[in-house]
């Protein structure tokens, strides 16, 4: 480790010189999971402001339990799983998670509007509105750990084993979460299709 440029360490290093007292070295996790401790936080609040403050907690929170990681998970995965478990705290504390408009999805994406853009037809554009109507309302709908789950999936794009690990859980519970997910949202969306 004496050769290497902090940057070049792997997280497991970074972690050890931390518990080591070195404080200064947890600067580089920081910069390397803060965009993505923000998208999450950002997918479950919808609000910048509240992202900044979640995901500034969970580093916060991590470098204060930084002694009690184990290394029996990656630091990936431990941090991810304080990431997840603030956003549902959050969640519950507003009593509901704030989910972006399909429309607003569609305008900051405009290379998705090809699928959905049915304007050409007044008829084909109040089908869609209703489409996504129904699609939030069942997204809202989901229970924590289906939504958790369809979020870190769909959204953060992260792989099924990485889900269990935040989740706690198991792969094949991950699964489950993901088909009810989908299948809630296919049947919600049936006339449409």
């Amino acid at each position: 480790m004496d050769n290497q440029k902090p940057q070049e360490l792997r997280d497991e290093e970074l972690v050890a010189l931390c518990q080591q007292g070195q404080g200064q070295y947890f600067d580089f996790l920081v910069r390397k999971y803060m965009e993505k401790a923000f998208r999450i936080a950002f997918d479950f609040t919808r609000d910048k402001e509240e992202a900044k403050d979640l995901s500034q907690e969970a580093f916060l929170r991590a470098f204060s339990r930084i002694k009690q990681f184990d290394g029996r998970s990656s630091f990936y995965t431990w941090f991810y799983r304080l990431v997840v478990n603030l956003c549902l705290d959050y969640a519950r504390r507003k009593g509901r998670v704030r989910w972006q408009s399909l429309d607003t999805i569609v305008e900051e994406n405009p290379e998705r509007a090809e699928l959905a853009d049915s304007r050409s037809a007044p008829e084909g554009q109040a089908m869609a509105g209703e489409a996504k109507r129904r699609a939030q309302s069942t997204l809202k709908s989901m229970p924590d750990r289906q939504r958790t789950a369809f979020l870190l999936r769909n959204h953060q794009g992260l792989p099924i084993a990485d889900i269990a690990k935040v989740m706690k859980t198991t792969e094949a519970t991950v699964r489950v979460y993901l088909h009810r997910a989908v299948a809630a949202l296919r049947q919600s969306l049936l006339e449409f299709v």
